[in-house]
Order: structure tokens, then sequence, then C-alpha cells
């Protein structure tokens, strides 16, 4: 039988002849693809070349709402208590800030901000809201550089809360409001830099009558001229101090209205202080202050603070029935620590009793002929600075 021929597993068919559509469709899909092309290429070179507008992208957008810890927070809860106060009187005028502490209208703020109206001036109290009001002075200590102030008239105050400032800590988040020259609902932030700084701010008069002591708390958060008297607030928006002085520059001497910029060196008076002397000027018209009953010597130069051998007014240094005179003070005698803290300095010794209350016991260790002891006494009062 003759050999079958070989068959391939995969018989090849005779080739066809593209149909017209497909041929259409090829060319059409190809001048779309080349007009592409061109169209990205014309893109890009225009972009290249300036030509045709721009449109620049915007960020998501941010929750409304601000935790309120956070420096937005403690601000938008504050503005509405915080009040800028505009002072006249016959020689000078000035600004400064303040703060609701009551629905009755009462204001704190410092001495030196309403000192230019203490003698018939005019004080103008203005709202975060833009809503000004007439003030009076109800009453004022230069020693304590405190002033309480009172709008009548005005619905809807909403007080700002005294803090604890003995509970501060040094690196604690504080926030400053007020109107740094002028610039009203001003908020700047920082910590708490120290505790305890002892300054002494006014002197103008010569006589010693203006100077306040303040057990101050420290601040790097940017306070300037106008900030003075303005709250200086705790991460829970509560008032732990009152913004009083700001060290400058080229200035060696502490001040509430130096017109040189922050440098990072503000000052408060601890709201526990304030709190006190608030209550007395608004109950009483004065606060009254601590005193041990003796005279300093406010020239000596050594690391203590020194009892005077006279008396002011030429009488004797240590006041007889005193504080001082019971605890045995004499004149000459060295005050080198108060309860356990040292003391430099005239001025110290002052700044650690003020930041007392009458009626407090205190422990002085003094030196008498190289020889050192400690005292015990109970704080006096005198509505004296």
């Amino acid at each position: 039988m003759p050999n079958a021929p070989l068959q391939q597993a995969d018989p090849v068919l005779p080739a066809e002849r593209p149909s017209r559509r497909k041929v259409l469709l090829g060319w059409g899909l190809a001048v779309v693809l080349v007009a592409g092309g061109l169209g990205g290429f014309a893109g890009a070179w225009l972009e290249r070349a300036g030509i045709g507008d721009v449109h620049l992208p915007q960020a998501a957008k941010v929750p409304a709402g601000r935790a309120p810890g956070s420096v937005a927070g403690i601000a938008a809860r504050a503005l509405p208590s915080v009040v800028t106060l505009h002072v006249s009187g016959d020689d000078e005028a000035g600004t400064g800030t303040g703060f609701v502490l009551d629905t009755r209208g009462h204001i704190l703020t410092n001495n030196h901000v309403v000192a230019p109206a203490s003698s018939g001036g005019e004080i103008t109290v203005t709202f975060s809201t833009g809503d000004t009001a007439r003030a009076r002075v109800v009453g004022r200590d230069s020693g304590y550089d405190l002033a309480v102030v009172q709008v009548s008239g005005v619905r809807g105050l909403t007080p700002l809360a005294l803090g604890d400032s003995d509970d501060v800590r040094v690196g604690d988040p504080v926030v400053a409001i007020g109107a740094p020259f002028d610039l009203a609902n001003t908020v700047t932030s920082g910590i708490i830099s120290a505790k305890e700084r002892p300054i002494t701010a006014g002197g103008e008069k010569g006589d010693g009558s203006d100077i306040s002591y303040v057990d101050a708390l420290q601040t790097d958060a940017p306070i300037n001229p106008g900030n003075s008297g303005g709250p200086l607030l705790d991460a829970h928006a509560q008032v732990i101090g009152i913004n009083s002085a700001i060290r400058s520059a080229g200035n060696d001497t502490d001040s509430g209205e130096s017109q040189a910029g922050s440098i990072g060196l503000g000052f408060a008076i601890p709201a526990n202080q304030a709190r006190r002397v608030a209550e007395e000027l608004i109950n009483e018209g004065h606060a009254t202050h601590p005193v041990i009953g003796v005279t300093l010597d406010m020239g000596y130069t050594g690391d203590a603070a020194r009892v005077s051998a006279k008396g002011g007014t030429g009488g004797p240094a240590v006041q007889p029935g005193g504080p001082g005179d019971r605890a045995g003070l004499k004149a000459g005698d060295l005050v080198t620590e108060v309860d356990g803290h040292r003391v430099h300095s005239g001025e110290e010794l002052i700044v650690k009793i003020r930041a007392h209350r009458p009626g407090d016991r205190l422990r002085l260790t003094v030196e008498r002929a190289g020889a050192k002891r400690v005292v015990s006494l109970v704080l006096g009062a005198s509505e004296r600075n």
C-alpha cells in the first residue's frame, strides 16, 4: 500500500485580506493617539512658557473646633473677658489691659495703668466686641501694683476664673492676652520660665511710695507695653498671673511701661496674691500689707537684709510692740533667710514678706555679731505702702 502523505497537526490556512472597516478603525486609533500626544506636548510647552491661567492647590479643610487646651482654644474662651483700658489724666495718657472679675462689672488691672486718672482723669474700657464703657476706680494699691475699676450698665459679662498660682510649675505652657502698643486682643504664648522672682518696679516719685514689690512668675510669652494688667492663663484658661513688668534690652530696671520690645523676660503678679488684694480693694477700698515692723537699711550692699540703725522718722528702727520687737529683732541685725530661703537684699526681704498675708507666721534666720539664730514671728498689717 502506498504510504499516505504526512499531515500537519495544525494546518496552515490561506491568508485573508483585511476588510475596509478594520483599516479605517486602525487609522482612527492612530489619529487619536497622535492627537493626544500633540495635546500633551502643547500643554507642557504652554506651562513652561508661562501662558494660561494658574490654579494653585488648596489644603484640605481644617476642623472648625480647636482643642480646649490649645492656644486657640484658650484664646477663644478668654478673649470675651479681656478688655483694653484707655486712660487719660491732666498730664499723661496711656493704654493697658484688664479682665473681668465678676458680673457686677469689676475689672482687675495694674495700678500703673490707671494712675494717670487718679486725680480726676477718665478711663474708657473697650471689650473684645468693640463695645465701650466708662469706668471708675474702685481701689488701687501701688505696693502690689494692682487696681480694680468698675463699669456700670454692661450686661452679659463673662468673668475669668482665678487659678491657683502655687500649683504652677516651671515649664508649664501659658497664654498672655493684652493690647501691646494699643493692638487690642493680641494673643501670645510661651511657658513659665521661673517662679518667685523678686522684682521691684516703679519708683518714679523718688520717695519710694510708688514702688511695687512682687514675688513674680517669669514667662517668655511675649509681653510689651500695653500688656500690663492683662491675664496670664494656664492650659485650663484660668488666670495664674497678672502681667505687670518686662525686662528690656539696654534697660537695667524692671518696668511696666518701657518702650523697648519684648526679649522674653516678662513678669506676672501671682494670682493668689492678686485675689487677696482684689477682694480687699473691692470690699474695703484699700489693701493691707503684711509687715514685720522694722525699718530696713535699703542702702546696705552686703548679702543680706539689714535692720536700719534708726527709723525713717528718726525713731527706733524696730517698732515697739511690733512683730519684729516681739521676735527679738534689734537694730543692725542681718536677716539672711525667710522660711529657709536665702535673702540677698532688703528688697528681697520685702518681696518675700509681701508674698504672704497678715497673720501668717514666718521663720527668719538672723545674724547678730557673727552668731546665727532662727526666730519666729507673726506678720502684722499696714495700709501704708
